[in-house]
This record gives C-alpha cells, structure tokens and sequence, in this order.
C-alpha cells in the first residue's frame, strides 16, 4: 500500500478522542499495522490517528519497533520476578518452566492483540534484528537464575545452555501457537515444549553431579 493508502487508512481512525496513554497508542497502532502493514505505517500516521505529533509519540515509544515490544523491560522484571518466588526446593526446571508458562499467560481479552504482536515479531523482517537484541536479555534472566541455582557462574556450560534452550522452546511453542490458531492454548504449548527440554537438561544436571 503507498504511504496515501497509509495516511488515509490513519485519518479513517481520527474521530476517536486524542490517545493519552501508551496502552492505547500501541493498540491503535496494532490496528493500522492490520489494516496497512508493519514496513506500510509510518510514525506520523500513527502519530495522526492519535491525535498527537511526532515528539508526543517519541515520549511514549523510541521508534515503531519499541512499540510492537511493549514494556519490554516492565516485562523482563516481571520474568525475574517469577523465578525469584519459586520455592527452592521445587526442581530447577520445573520452576523455569512454571515461571515462563505464568509469564506467558494472558487474559483472554489480551489474546488476539498479543497473538498479532507476536506474528509481527516472529513475521516481520525488519523486526528481527531488534529481536535478536530483545532475546539476549530474555535468555540472560533464564541464564542468570540457572546459575544462582547450580552454584555455577552465567558463563559456565549449562546456565548458558540453559537460556538458549528454554528461549528455542519458547519460540517453538509460539511458532506453533500462531500457526495453529484456536486449537490449543499458548499456556499448554510453552509447558509442553519446556517439559520436553527440561527433562534433556535434568539428565545433563545429573550427569554433571550439578545441584538443581
């Protein structure tokens, strides 16, 4: 669609009252991203449908892509914060894959924005390369918990294998959820692909005489 198509598409948004919160800015967007595509909407279309100018929006969010985030840090505490509640005698992956599965539960009237954010991440390729970035503090709080609870430093073997393969089963999980729509629920995927990799790594622990 040209960048017309793309204003126009905003201006059909604008009889709505002036956006004053980052929550609405971003569904608002999510909405002229289904309509006119990701790379297709621009910052001032966004900008125009809103009500606001461009240095309102950049109060908000740094760039387009920060918008399809969300919170991202918010989030990344909320992650830590699940791990750091775990009961310590619960197994190491166990409390990993209890964690990821809570923070990745959502209530049902967040699902369909949350499913197009995540198509858009997983989707878009001019959001890749943020995503790669994103993914390394993801897989960092995975790494960082393994490692509290083996004794082990974040740069040893297994914390760092750890956070690569909770993250790999992660997106696996997504993957599947966004290609398969309404027949299972993301919750039940993510427990489902992180049992799997957790029993792998449990094997490696105990081979490794490792305390979980």
């Amino acid at each position: 669609m040209t960048s017309d198509g793309g204003r126009a598409g905003a201006q059909r948004i604008m009889g709505r009252p002036r956006v004053t919160s980052r929550a609405a800015l971003e569904r608002l967007a999510f909405e002229l991203f289904a309509r006119q595509g990701f790379d297709e909407t621009t910052v001032d279309d966004i900008a125009t449908a809103a009500g606001i100018g461009r240095r309102t929006f950049f109060r908000y969010f740094s760039s387009k892509n920060d918008l399809v985030w969300g919170d991202f840090e918010d989030q990344l505490r909320k992650l830590r914060t699940l791990l750091e509640r775990t009961d310590p005698d619960t197994p190491m992956m166990d409390a990993v894959r209890r964690a990821v599965v809570e923070f990745n539960r959502f209530d049902p009237t967040d699902v369909p924005w949350h499913r197009q954010r995540m198509q858009l991440i997983l989707g878009v390729p001019t959001l890749q390369a943020d995503a790669t970035l994103r993914y390394i503090s993801w897989r960092a709080v995975i790494t960082g918990f393994v490692a509290e609870r083996t004794g082990l430093p974040a740069s040893a073997m297994i914390p760092r294998l750890a956070g690569n393969v909770v993250l790999a089963a992660s997106v696996a999980a997504y993957e599947h959820w966004l290609s398969d729509e309404g027949t299972a629920a993301l919750s039940d995927l993510m427990d489902e692909a992180i049992r799997q990799v957790g029993a792998g790594l449990a094997a490696v622990l105990e081979g490794a005489g490792t305390r979980a």
